[in-house]
């Protein structure tokens, strides 16, 4: 796993397909990448998104995703973002027929889809169909050993106050409930006694708030989900999920789209996305990739988080312009939106 041979803190012109074949295995930490749309868009060049077939379109976009995950370290992830479309008036759910069969042919796991919901969507004339307002993206690991680091993702939300009800009903529902389940007399006394410690939890400030699930009168969790509380649902009849006073790092970001003046690339992702994830997925000197570099947002946001970074783009034009952001970006510049 040599890292030595890799054009570091470069944006390099031309296919990334063999240019990928090139990286040596297990040598990126992080790729982030958002491939040209199906149909969609022109991009000032052939190639993929340009195909007629909607297989051949992800067929051409598999084979460079396996490159990906070729180069990946164990501990790394890969991010797709990838855009849908209608046809016949119908979506074709493209994002997610790439999703699945990117799993199927690599045996990667999708460990959560991002969900960009964009404050600005494009406003469609279609009297017949909502306006598009979101786009995945998908977060893809080889193996469970994979970077994530929680507490730096949204980390300006844990700053805002987390709002409770009044404390003096805290609790007094799960009490009710309590009495009107089918738990045992023995179960029905722990639970009120575990229900009374953590409300004091509460009133103390030790955390923020909690929730109470009650066999039969609750939803209760199936498969393999929620692990020690599933057991502690079967063995006591009732779990407390206690809330501590951070905010809790859900699966959907907001923020616009982006628009910058002069730049000439058609379709740029948001900065602020690519900047969080790249906090969650990987470390500072950690090298991040972007196969398909448009305008050179991955590139920006790694150097400005002190990450290594690699750009590869088949546009002569976006790679002249993308290097000139690079060049202006400032190194712990980080774009906060609330």
């Amino acid at each position: 796993m040599s890292i030595s041979s890799l054009p570091l803190n470069q944006i390099l012109v031309g296919d990334c397909l063999p240019l990928l074949q090139t990286f040596p295995n297990e040598s990126i930490k992080l790729v982030i990448t958002s491939p040209p749309y199906y149909q969609q868009r022109t991009y000032g060049h052939e190639g993929i998104g340009n195909e007629t077939e909607i297989q051949t379109y992800l067929d051409h976009l598999l084979v460079i995703f396996q490159e990906c995950v070729r180069i990946t370290r164990p501990d790394g992830a890969l991010v797709f973002n990838l855009g849908d479309k209608y046809q016949n008036s119908s979506l074709l759910l493209l994002p997610y027929q790439f999703a699945l069969q990117a799993i199927e042919l690599t045996g990667v796991k999708l460990i959560n889809q991002l969900m960009w919901h964009k404050l600005n969507p494009t406003p469609r004339q279609d009297k017949r169909k909502l306006v598009q307002a979101t786009e995945p993206f998908f977060i893809f690991v080889k193996g469970m050993d994979y970077e994530f680091n929680q507490t730096e993702f949204m980390a300006h939300l844990d700053a805002q106050p987390v709002k409770n009800k009044s404390k003096s009903d805290i609790g007094k529902r799960y009490f009710e409930l309590i009495e009107l389940s089918e738990l045992s007399t023995a179960q029905k006394q722990l639970a009120v006694q575990e229900l009374t410690k953590v409300i004091q939890e509460v009133k103390s400030g030790k955390i923020a708030s909690f929730r109470m699930k009650i066999r039969h009168l609750h939803a209760e969790p199936f498969g393999g989900q929620m692990g020690g509380r599933k057991m502690q649902l079967e063995r006591n009849g009732f779990t407390i999920i206690r809330i501590h006073d951070k905010a809790l790092k859900k699966d959907v970001i907001e923020t616009a789209v982006e628009s910058i003046r002069g730049n000439p690339h058609p379709a740029i992702y948001p900065l602020f996305i690519v900047q969080q994830l790249i906090l969650l997925l990987s470390q500072a000197d950690d090298v991040v990739l972007d196969p398909f570099c448009g305008s050179g947002t991955t590139c920006v946001a790694a150097k400005q988080l002190q990450r290594q970074f690699i750009g590869l783009e088949l546009n002569p034009e976006y790679v002249n312009y993308a290097k000139q952001r690079v060049q202006e970006a400032e190194v712990g510049e980080l774009e906060l939106f609330v």
